[in-house]
């Protein structure tokens, strides 16, 4: 027992809707709006003084949990399980270091929806877990990563011997003041102005690819893509990567929306841009995610297309576990996200890491407080180029009062976030300062 030790004393939940100016494609679904589920933990040290500390992270049925059942029915159902997880961490009789307490917790998931959906539930309590604990000791908790203040080293999670006596904060690169920002360009997205139909929102802020590539000074763009249509796969990738070039834009990457089954389709696509369009090929950086979430029930070998592109690993690297399933079959690097909680996303870095996969960390389109955890983990891991970040894109007026704290974190500039803001403990995000009006409280 360290004397850094906490406990969870107690455990607030809030849901805040969130509905988008433009619509937004996952897989083989369209989103217009869901919640984010706002979270509150106290936590009290071994001197009986507590602190407190905010987690907050999207609920989106359409990535977390693909299916045929309405999306109002699957967002109920988180919900409920948001409620239900606030009652067991808030009882949850485990002391210690977040990364342990959290690492246990996830041990206890009751498994009633898929593990991406149950992770995404649990996440925001994770994330206000780590914060309170930074803030109890008055450090940012990414200084606290480490044996001065964990009771265990990472051989203890992965039960190997090449992690004796490391911490996640081995794994760590020094905090840079800027991350270069990537842009979703969505599967509806409109590219052209002959497209537009009149209906898109006028609200100030830009519909077309160039104008945002223009007013952001932006210079990586990820691409949606169907994965199971290749024609208008090919041609996507041709005409977002002209704009790129005619733009001044330097990478690209594309997302396959987990509906690929068989390597040869991206391998094709891949193939022929080579051919046809070599500059285009060349300005990918990575290939996301193209095969199903469940990476047991499809054990793809994937050298074929990580032979042509790094290939990444997204929604099917739920823990480090997969992510070691996911090496043997030929992935290459690993897109984090703070919505499967700041305990998993480390503990993957920390595996991947160590065994020589690069990093990417994804978004998970998040606004208000889930912005900051999110770009704190792509700055301390290391990643293969920056950090995917479009909530402004689709609702950047959920996060005004944030925005007047952090406003190079929540507005992109010169194709860059400036994370200069960030100061203080936890997770910098300085609650405190900021003016949230927040709903009634769940009642747990």
């Amino acid at each position: 027992m360290s004397k850094f030790d906490v406990k969870i004393v107690d455990c607030e939940l809030y849901f805040l809707p969130l509905t988008m100016r433009v619509p937004l494609k996952f897989g083989k679904e369209v989103s217009t709006g869901y919640d984010t589920a706002k979270v509150k933990i106290t936590v009290e040290g071994t001197d009986g003084k507590q602190a407190v500390g905010w987690g907050e992270s999207p609920l989106s049925p359409a990535w977390a949990w693909p299916s045929t059942e309405s999306f109002a029915g699957r967002l109920e159902k988180m919900r409920v399980c948001c409620r239900n997880l606030c009652k067991m961490w808030k009882n949850f009789n485990v002391s210690g270091h977040p990364m342990e307490i959290g690492s246990a917790f996830l041990e206890t998931l009751p498994r009633v929806m898929p593990e991406l959906a149950e992770l995404t539930c649990c996440a925001p309590f994770d994330m206000a877990l780590h914060d309170a604990y930074g803030n109890l000791h008055g450090v940012s908790v990414y200084k606290t990563y480490n044996a001065q203040y964990m009771n265990r080293d990472l051989a203890s999670y992965f039960e190997e011997e090449e992690f004796k006596g490391k911490y996640p904060e081995d794994f760590f690169v020094k905090e840079p003041e800027t991350l270069p920002v990537w842009h979703l360009v969505g599967g509806t997205d409109v590219l052209y102005k002959e497209d537009l139909t009149g209906n898109e929102p006028d609200d100030g802020y830009p519909v077309l690819l160039e104008d945002w590539i223009k007013r952001d000074g932006l210079k990586c763009l990820k691409i949606k893509l169907r994965g199971n249509d290749a024609a208008w796969d090919y041609n996507r990738l041709v005409h977002v990567g002209r704009i790129a070039l005619e733009n001044d834009v330097n990478h690209l990457s594309t997302d396959f929306n987990c509906t690929v089954t068989d390597p040869a389709y991206v391998n094709d696509i891949l193939d022929r841009l080579l051919m046809e369009h070599p500059k285009i090929f060349n300005m990918i950086l990575y290939v996301e995610q193209p095969f199903p979430y469940d990476l047991e029930a499809n054990k793809i070998d994937v050298h074929s297309v990580s032979a042509r592109k790094p290939l990444f690993m997204d929604e099917s690297a739920h823990n480090w576990k997969y992510v070691k399933l996911g090496r043997t079959l030929g992935w290459t690097g690993v897109a984090l996200k703070t919505c499967k909680t700041q305990t998993g996303a480390l503990l993957s870095a920390c595996w991947a890491k160590g065994h020589g996969m690069t990093l990417m960390v994804q978004d998970l389109t998040n606004p208000r407080l889930a912005m900051l955890p999110h770009v704190q983990l792509a700055a301390n891991v290391g990643t293969i180029m920056g950090v995917e970040c479009n909530a402004m894109q689709f609702y950047p007026d959920a996060s005004l009062a944030e925005e007047k704290i952090h406003g190079g974190l929540y507005r992109r500039r010169n194709g860059v976030l400036d994370l200069s803001t960030l100061k203080g403990s936890g997770f910098r995000m300085r609650v405190e300062e900021m003016n949230l009006t927040l709903p009634e409280k769940e009642q747990i």
